[in-house]
């Protein structure tokens, strides 16, 4: 191997990729990568170091939370300046919560963080998790010439397709495009070869050296609005001790219904210092609040737009920005702005 070969760290969290198959009981369990390239034996082609971080235990991905972020972090962060690239392998079921608070916790990122995994373990015969892995590695060790990287930004690479993290969501439990990007478009499309979008990736300064973030505050809801809401489901959850920031789902550009009580809660939530973020329950498109009288009202009671976020990333952004207890209205501000390519401002 030469001395310059592309190098990268793979760490194992858990979940469905990580899995093989016991030939004796049938039961699925979690492998040791130290035998990675016995069961992936196309690695020996590529010519990188790659070496392998394991959580032990695995994560089962829905017990994800914000001290495996930071974990995630501290590991990326202690292993930075040794590796070129890095491949998380990580359960579907968050996997897009995790690359968007990644996306705020990396704070200049010049280097790829890609988030992967797959619908079948790693050991089954029609598995996807062996493209994933393979692409992703193959991804996270692109340079460009001047030996910069090619993607420097945490993504989420499944069944050939390379997606910023936080405009990510999960859109399938069983077939193999379990994610989708449906505000902004793949980063690059894989096929015969890959296909990069330069104009789509971020240009991070690679002189300024990483930032790592750890801190965070769960005192955050998501509150998905229907027909036939009552008020005083509404009351109790916007008077929930320690509640700092809700996400609203509203319905089509931002609508709301327009009930005298349900207007009053909001307006009066907001007076007493709690953020409520108006995304859309759609999966593509964004709110425009200016665009209808509904919309109008909840501007004028205090809820401000999160255009057209993902909800995880929605949910993580707040997280991340109350964890370093900034001013309320920084907040306001930073949720407003375009911080990492997460919404895109008209």
């Amino acid at each position: 191997m030469r001395v310059d070969a592309p190098s990268v760290l793979l760490i194992y969290t858990g979940g469905t990729i990580g899995m093989i198959e016991n030939p004796e009981t049938g039961a699925l369990e979690n492998f040791n990568f130290d035998h990675l390239l016995k069961h992936v034996p196309e690695l020996k082609r590529f010519n990188y170091r790659i070496s392998s971080y394991q959580f032990n235990p695995p994560l089962d991905s829905s017990d994800m939370e914000p001290v495996y972020w930071a974990k995630l972090v501290k590991i990326i962060n202690y292993n930075y300046d040794d590796f070129d690239g890095f491949v998380i392998l990580h359960g579907t079921d968050t996997m897009a919560y995790t690359a968007s608070a990644l996306s705020f916790m990396l704070e200049n990122l010049s280097k790829p963080v890609i988030l992967t995994g797959s619908q079948l373990p790693i050991g089954t015969l029609r598995t996807d998790g062996k493209e994933n892995l393979i692409t992703a590695i193959e991804i996270a060790a692109a340079k460009h010439p001047d030996g910069t990287a090619i993607v420097p930004e945490v993504c989420i690479f499944f069944e050939n397709h390379l997606m910023r993290g936080n405009r990510t969501t999960k859109i399938n439990a069983e077939n193999f495009n379990a994610f989708r990007s449906f505000n902004y478009p793949p980063l690059a499309r894989v096929g015969i070869h890959i296909k990069y979008e330069p104009n789509l990736i971020r240009k991070p300064d690679p002189n300024k050296p990483l930032k790592p973030h750890y801190l965070f505050d769960t005192n955050v809801v998501i509150l998905t609005l229907f027909p036939g809401i009552q008020e005083e489901i509404v009351t109790s959850l916007l008077h929930v001790p320690g509640l700092k920031a809700v996400v609203l789902k509203t319905f089509g550009s931002g609508n709301a219904p327009q009930k005298e009580w349900f207007i009053r809660q909001l307006k009066e939530a907001t007076e007493r210092g709690i953020i409520i973020v108006n995304i859309t329950q759609c999966s593509s498109g964004a709110v425009e609040m200016e665009r209808y009288e509904t919309g109008m009202h909840l501007l004028e009671a205090g809820v401000i737009s999160g255009y057209d976020s993902t909800p995880e990333c929605a949910i993580t952004k707040l997280m991340f920005l109350l964890g370093h207890e900034l001013p309320n209205k920084e907040i306001r501000n930073k949720m407003n702005s375009c911080l990492i390519g997460e919404i895109t401002k008209s």
